[in-house]
């Protein structure tokens, strides 16, 4: 396991991990639906890119930490619609995709093992956020607004005439939705990491 040591965690890597989360945190606003793969409920955002970029410089458990702070800043400035549950499914998540990447890259930083990388912490985070949605999120979000699970299988019933239950709401919409939103983080990584990884490293 990757973990930052004291002489590590200095004052310019303090500075440099708050203004990514900032950053993440101000990411977070700008999302919006693919209603053509998941019910309008769900929303695509970048702000996990951040987290991948300070995990490729810095470390792993960088990006763990930008992700943590991101929606500790959601929630003390925005508030939670959800009791925190919310935020702490995309700190899970986000942070299982930004430490899996981190860590193959950077046991050897080559652009084989970036790609490697985000590639296979595309796949556990879909995995991760499935299970997630499946046992948890999606039972809690029914009982916080008081309707029956069916109402948000529904929800996603246009998408594809496959959707007949929960499951098959994971199959065919929430796995396909994760996967799509980690291909395009990975590609945005990989053209922006060379460039500000030098101030990153600075």
């Amino acid at each position: 396991m990757y973990t930052l040591s004291r002489d590590q965690w200095t004052t310019r890597t303090m500075v440099k991990v708050s203004i990514m989360a900032v950053i993440a945190f101000i990411l977070m606003f700008f999302e919006f639906p693919l209603l053509w793969i998941a019910p309008p409920f769900i929303k695509i955002d970048i702000s996990d890119l951040p987290a991948l970029l300070g995990a490729f410089a810095m470390g792993p458990m960088v990006g763990v930490i930008i992700q943590l702070l991101k929606n500790v800043l959601n929630v003390v400035l925005e508030g939670s619609t959800t009791g925190g549950v919310g935020e702490f499914a995309n700190f899970v998540v986000g942070s299982a995709f930004a430490y899996t990447a981190g860590a193959i890259y950077f046991r050897k930083k080559t652009f084989g093992r970036a790609v490697a990388g985000l590639l296979i912490g595309t796949v556990v985070m879909t995995v991760v956020i499935t299970i997630a949605n499946y046992y948890f999120i999606f039972p809690f979000y029914a009982k916080l607004f008081g309707m029956p699970i069916q109402s948000l299988v529904d929800m996603g019933a246009g998408i594809s005439d496959k959707i007949t239950d929960l499951w098959s709401l994971m199959l065919y919409s929430i796995v396909p939705f994760n996967l799509l939103k980690g291909v395009l983080l990975s590609a945005i990584t990989i053209l922006l990491y060379k460039k500000v990884s030098p101030i990153l490293h600075r």
